[in-house]
Formats: structure tokens, sequence, C-alpha cells
């Protein structure tokens, strides 16, 4: 550049500094504040105002310091102790310098060194600007709206500034509650719970509604039904369709209960389009699986059901009823009732007792094989506690000469379930007590007792009756008749009692190898996981020896047999199946033949109840 007159100077040199240093007697080295010129002799050191000349074999040199700034004189021998420093430093020269473009780069600059106020206004613009270089941590405040192009945000027609706020969706409102006289006027984008367990609620809709003004009523109390919901359209139509409800504007109503209803306005020709309408039977919800919970008796499981067995009295304590989508809320069951006691005599032959009646329910999903006497469904429980009632066997017969001596046989004891009862086993015939002559005619039960056997008008030889009370399915059978034979004492015989699922026999004429009537077979289940049979008859008693041969046997399901005439005791119908007593054999009142003429005693009866409980 071409200057007229004296060409600027672009070397400067700022004003002088001073410092000051005390030697110590060792000390050979002192920093300056600020660094010196590159002529040594430019620095003015002195020593007790005495001014020293620079040189290595002089008095001082200048070198770099620590930091390699040209700060440090380093004397040849140190200062004296005490003796006062004094250093004028008249500063090294700068020069102007052009500084090239991008020359000065971000690792140049110290943090925080270019502020706002350094800038001048737009000096920065978006192209000056790295992509992703201003995130949040580089921003102070706030970007007031003002400075952005888009200020705010349209939702459903209506502007909302940034930082501004909305309701989004359906703004609901607090529960409306009918006092009689309630109206309300609906403001669209609003959803209503109506009460109108009170009384009716009206409803005002907008006058001049816009497009897409959305309504929703909800039934609260579950009362549309008893007191409705008016809706006044202002005359607009729902669906195309004029209102229904008197006036000039025909309004709407609502009056099923748990209804709820959306609607939206379209325009003036079609008025409001109704987009739900719909109530708690509209819906098909999952149901969460709910199993009985149950406690008592003796508990066992077979796969994903539970068995509770009780063999004697106890309670069935239900604390929780499973529901469709669980076990739901019936149990499969079986009842037993006690079995009857044999029939004893003192000449001719006992009856045998019949079972304990068999009672069985079981529900339709429970995959365990069931007896031919299953009512066919399960019995539905609630959340209770149910008594349980295990009937006691009868007791059997004595003769005259036994001890107790003459005593009658009796019936076994009912069981109870709930509404299910199963009556005890009907007792066997006994003969000749008191002696001579008087017979004891056998009884009716669940399954009926076998006739005693015996003379021609001595000894009535009908059995008992089965299925008594009657029920359907039958819960047992009749037993059979006893024999009577006046020319030849081994013909009289007593009758099997009863079984569940076969009557018990007759008792058979002389010549016979088993005179006894055989006891009916009782019913065989699955309910407990395997199957076990109940319920059997007992066999009658045989008096006779000739021709050899057994008393009359047991019916399966626990029955016992017959006793001979020459036996001293008689079988006891099984535990906890309900079977019969057998019947006993002859037993004459002569101290030098005291054999026979006991009954045996029935056996007890069982409940079992089953359900699914996983």
């Amino acid at each position: 550049m071409a200057y007229i007159g004296r060409r600027p100077d672009e070397v400067f040199r700022a004003q002088a500094t001073h410092d000051t240093f005390t030697g110590d007697g060792s000390t050979t080295t002192f920093d300056l504040s600020f660094e010196a010129p590159d002529n040594d002799a430019d620095l003015q050191v002195f020593v007790d105002n005495v001014r020293q000349e620079p040189g290595s074999s002089k008095s001082y040199t200048i070198g770099a310091d620590g930091s390699g700034d040209i700060k440090r004189i380093t004397f040849v021998t140190a200062p004296a102790s005490s003796a006062e420093i004094y250093v004028i430093n008249p500063g090294r020269d700068t020069s102007l310098i052009d500084v090239a473009d991008a020359a000065v780069t971000t690792a140049k600059l110290g943090s925080d060194a270019v502020t706002g106020a350094k800038l001048a206004d737009d000096a920065v613009d978006s192209e000056h600007l790295t992509d992703g270089s201003v995130d949040n941590v580089h921003l102070a405040g706030s970007i007031a709206n003002s400075k952005l192009a888009n200020s705010s945000i349209t939702i459903n027609g209506t502007a909302v500034s940034l930082g501004g706020s909305v309701t989004a969706g359906t703004d609901w409102q607090s529960v409306v509650v009918a006092d009689g006289s309630t109206q309300l006027a609906a403001v669209a984008g609003r959803g209503y719970f109506l009460d109108t367990n009170e009384g009716v609620i009206e409803v005002t809709l907008p006058s001049s509604p816009s497009r897409g003004d959305t309504f929703i009523f909800a039934d609260y109390g579950n009362n549309f039904a008893t007191n409705r919901v008016i809706i006044d359209t202002g005359g607009k139509l729902i669906d195309s369709t004029v209102g229904g409800v008197g006036g000039a504007d025909r309004d709407f109503q609502l009056t099923t209960n748990g209804q709820v209803v959306e609607i939206v306005f379209a325009d003036d020709t079609a008025g409001y389009i109704i987009t739900k309408n719909s109530a708690p039977s509209d819906l098909s919800a999952d149901e969460y699986a709910l199993f009985t919970e149950a406690t008592g008796g003796t508990v066992t499981t077979s796969g994903d059901f539970k068995i509770h067995s009780f063999t004697g009295d106890g309670t069935f304590a239900v604390s929780q009823v499973g529901n469709s989508s669980g076990s739901g809320d019936k149990v499969s069951y079986l009842v037993v009732a006690g079995g009857g006691g044999g029939g004893g005599t003192s000449e001719g032959a006992g009856g045998g007792a019949g079972a304990g009646g068999f009672r069985e329910g079981k529900v339709s999903s429970d995959p365990y094989t069931d007896s031919p006497l299953d009512a066919g469904d399960g019995l539905t429980i609630t959340e209770t506690s149910f008594p349980i009632t295990v009937g006691a066997g009868g007791t059997g017969g004595h003769s005259e000469d036994r001890s107790p001596p003459g005593t009658d046989a009796t019936s076994g004891s009912n069981s109870i379930f709930s509404t299910i009862t199963s009556a005890g086993g009907g007792a066997g015939g006994q003969g000749d007590h008191p002696y001579p002559g008087t017979t004891v005619v056998a009884k009716a039960g669940g399954s009926g007792g076998g006739g005693v056997g015996g003379a021609p008008g001595a000894s009535p030889a009908s059995s008992g009756n089965g299925n008594t009370p009657p029920v359907s399915p039958p819960q047992g059978t009749n037993g059979g008749n006893g024999q009577l034979d006046g020319s030849n004492s081994n013909g009289q015989n007593g009758g099997g009692g009863g079984g569940a699922t076969q009557a018990g026999q007759a008792g058979a004429p002389y010549p016979c190898a088993s005179p006894g009537g055989k006891g009916g077979d009782g019913a065989t289940t699955h309910i407990t996981g395997s199957p076990v049979a109940y319920s059997g008859g007992g066999g009658g008693g045989r008096r006779g020896t000739s021709p050899s041969g057994p008393a009359g046997a047991g019916g399966t399901g626990g029955g016992a047999a017959g006793a001979l005439g020459t036996s001293s005791s008689t079988a006891s119908g099984t535990a906890n199946t309900g079977g019969g007593g057998g019947g006993g054999g002859r037993s004459e009142i002569n101290p030098s033949n005291p054999s026979g003429g006991c009954g045996g005693a029935g056996g007890k009866g069982i409940v079992i109840i089953r359900y699914k409980f996983q």
C-alpha cells in the first residue's frame, strides 16, 4: 500500500514494568512478571542500586522460565542476603499481524470466550452453524415463540400455542347426579357420567354445533331403564332420524341399563351420527379362571381334581367357588349310607342285610368313570360350610341264647351331604324272637333286607323293599325272600340283602349246595381316581348242613357272607362301603349246642366330594 508522508509504525512496545526481589545469599534465579526484550542490554538490572552488566561472564543472563517464557534472570553469583534487586523491563516488541481467513479455529478460542455480546446482530446465521452443533446445553433459557417460524399447532381446528395445554381425547366430567329436575348443557368434546338413580336427566346439545363436535353419555348408576336420559338436539337429527320423545323437537331418550352412547355432529342434513351405542351385554370379556377351594375330610388328588373323603361326620367348608372359566360352581359327589345288620335266629336262618343307599352325581366335565347310578350332574355349592353326616352300620341280631340275648337286628343310619340323603340299609329278617315262633320281618331301606328262613306259619319270609324313600336314580334294590320249608329243616334258609345295582337272591330250597341267598352286588365308581365298589348286600344265613355247602355270599361292594348253623359268629359288612351284614345260622336253645344264631353288623357309610382345583 502507498502512503503519503511517514509509513505507519508496525512495531510497538508496551509501557515498561519493574520487578523487585531480595537476595538470600544462595538464590541465583529470579522470574519477571512479563517477558524480557530480545536484547539483554535493554533490560536494566540493579543490585543495591548498582546496575549490573549482562553476559555469562559478567553479572547475569536472560533465559526461559519453567513455562518456556523469556522471564528468568540468572545471576552468575547469588546476590548477598538482604540485597535489594530492582529490574526495569521495557517489554517485548509487538508487531501488527494480518490474520488469514479461517486461521482462528475452535481450538484457539478459550471456553466461553465468544459471548453473545461479542457478536454483531445477525452475524451468525444457519449457514455458519454445523449440523447438530447447537443443542440444549448451548441454549440459555428458552426460545420465545416469536423467534419460531411456527409457534402453534392446530388440534381439531383449534390453534394451541407451543407451551400451552389442551385436553387430548375426551374430557370426562364429574358425575352428574339427578335430583328430579336436573338439566345438563353438554359441551362438545366432553364425556358425561349420568346417575339417574333419583330421577330423569335432560341433556341439551349446542344450538349451532360444528362438524366433528362429539359427545359421550354413560350410565353411571346402571339405572337408565328406571329413569331415562332425554337428549334435546335442538331439532337436529340423529342418524338421519327424527327424535321420538314428544314435544315440538321430538327429543331422543336413553333407556337401557349400562348404556354408553357417543354421537358426533356431521351436518344439518344427517345431523348427529351414532358412533357407539353399547351396553354391558354387548361385551364379551375374558374371565379369569377361578377354582373351588375347600377344606374337610381326608384330602387327596387325582390329576387336576381334589377329593375329600369323609369316613366320619365332619364339615365341608367352601371358601371359594369356581367360575365357568375355572372349575365351575358344582362338585361331583358320592353319598353312601350305613349298611343294615344281618338277622339272627334261634330256629331257621337269618336274612342278609340290605346295603346302605348309594347316590352319586358327576359333573359333566369331570373325566372319571362313574357308576350306572350317576344322577347325571353334580351338586351346586356356595361359599359356606356344609355339615357332613356319615351313617353308621346297623347292629346284627342275636338269638335267645346269645349275649345280649334276643336282640333284633337294626337298619343302618343315613348319610347326608347338603340336599343329598342316602337311606341306611334295611335289617335282615330275624326268626324265633322271642322264642319260639315269633319272627321279625326284614326292613326296607336304601336296599332292603333279606327275609328270614324257617318253618311255614312261624316265619314270614318276605324281604324288605329297597330305594326307600324313593329317589331317582334308585339308591338300592329289594332283598331276597327267605325260604320256608316245613318238611326239611335244611330248606329253612335266609334271603340275601339287596345291593345298589342287584337285588338279593332268595333262600334256596332243599336240597341245594348253597341254600343261603346271595347278597346283591353294589356299584363301582372311579370317583377316588381308582375303581371301588360300594353298597353290596349281605348274604343270607343257612340252617342246615346237608348237603354240605356255604351260606349265602356277600355282594360285591362290602357285603358280608351269611353264616352256617355251626358258626358261632357272622361276618360284618366292610367299613366305609355301606355293605350289609350277613344273616346268622340256626342256634338251638340247648346248652349242649350253643352254636350260631348271630347276624353280622353293617358296614359304615362314606361321603366323597370331588372338584377341579387347578
